[in-house]
């Protein structure tokens, strides 16, 4: 009988978004709300810290670095030059810098820039007004 209630308290919780439903003053089912998707993000896993480059390349420019096990957003990712067996670069989600995938570890799923729109690739005050 237990079992049958348990399925019938899933049932009525998967199809009212219920909070928890009791049974008998026992909570058998706690529905949670869908989690938001997770913003892709890198932890830096170099020791001695990730340059962030202007371009995806180590013959770009560095603008910046990172510390070990600093985390950054990630934007989206290019294939670009190998470094250390892999060609994946990220394009960092708050600045216009790169950082190779080699030193990171990513969490989330990061999309390829070339299935962005062109709006989200650029992150300067002057690609708004920018025309033509």
């Amino acid at each position: 009988m237990l079992k049958i209630l348990e399925r019938r308290a899933r049932h009525i919780a998967a199809g009212t978004g219920a909070a928890a439903v009791v049974v008998l003053g026992t909570p058998l089912l706690a529905a949670a709300a869908p989690a938001p998707p997770v913003q892709p993000y890198a932890t830096v896993t170099s020791q001695s810290g990730l340059n962030e480059r202007q371009y995806p390349s180590t013959d770009s420019s560095v603008v910046d670095t990172l510390d070990y096990q600093d985390q950054v957003g990630l934007r989206c990712k290019v294939r670009a030059q190998t470094i250390a067996g892999n060609n994946d670069w990220y394009l960092l989600r708050d600045r216009q810098s790169w950082i190779s995938a080699s030193y990171v570890v990513r969490t989330g799923t990061v999309p390829y820039c070339k299935d962005l729109p062109v709006s989200q690739l650029t992150h300067i005050p002057q690609a708004a007004d920018a025309m033509g």
